[in-house]
């Protein structure tokens, strides 16, 4: 998959939000064609704090199936700060490296993260999309942002709310279970965004795509820890 990674990835919490600030006005958040996505990736990273070790995995699923296509694997050292805000900062080389990995170039991301629903308006899922030029949707756990609970039946939705901005929906993929915090990355209205997240929930609270990147990266993490 084509990547357009940066040369130098920012050391200080100053050069980092130059960056959110320098790419956030390319992200477009509406379908640019008629949206038909055969294939899904999931993007999940894990840390170990001890060694600062991080994996990043990315699996890619037929979107009729939710079968297996493709998945790719990276790990790297940890080297930005922890500051709430800049979090993506510390997974995004080993993200793109993953990606570049794959032979398969996917018609959707979905990241376990933040989209528009960020303090800055560009949290992880905005970054990987411009970074790839691919729609990208964030699939938060925990909501960044003012919302009311959504209905308790599946496919229940609520507005999240910056600063009186619409930047995203809690979505309820399973019922009576807590929902997800769906915001737009990039190439992508919220509407579809959460057309294919229901698509992605057949069973479980989270998508298969990310449900299958997090084991494939807690494994990754497990194996080079044990080193």
């Amino acid at each position: 998959m084509k990547v357009d990674t940066p040369a130098e990835w920012p050391t200080t919490a100053d050069d980092a939000i130059a960056v959110q600030d320098a790419l956030r006005p390319l992200v477009i958040a509406s379908d640019p064609r008629p949206p038909r996505f055969r294939t899904i990736a999931g993007v999940d990273s894990a840390y170990d704090d001890e060694t600062g070790i991080v994996a990043t995995a990315v699996v890619v699923l037929d979107s009729d199936t939710l079968e297996p296509v493709e998945s790719a694997v990276a790990r790297g050292t940890v080297t930005f700060p922890y500051v709430p805000g800049l979090l993506s900062f510390r997974e995004l080389p080993t993200t793109l490296a993953a990606l570049e990995k794959l032979d398969t170039t996917p018609d959707l991301l979905i990241c376990d993260g933040q989209g528009l629903a960020h303090p800055r308006r560009f949290g992880l899922a905005c970054h990987v999309g411009i970074r790839t030029g691919t729609p990208t949707i964030g699939v938060a756990k925990t909501p960044w942002g003012d919302y009311r609970p959504p209905g308790p039946e599946r496919g229940a939705a609520s507005d999240i709310t910056m600063d009186g901005q619409l930047v995203g929906r809690a979505l309820r993929t399973q019922r009576a279970i807590k929902p997800v915090f769906v915001s737009v990355g990039h190439l992508i209205d919220l509407d579809t965004a959460c057309t294919q997240v229901l698509a992605l929930t057949p069973r479980y609270r989270q998508p298969e795509t990310t449900r299958q990147a997090d084991h494939l990266c807690r494994r990754a993490l497990r194996d080079a820890t044990v080193r």
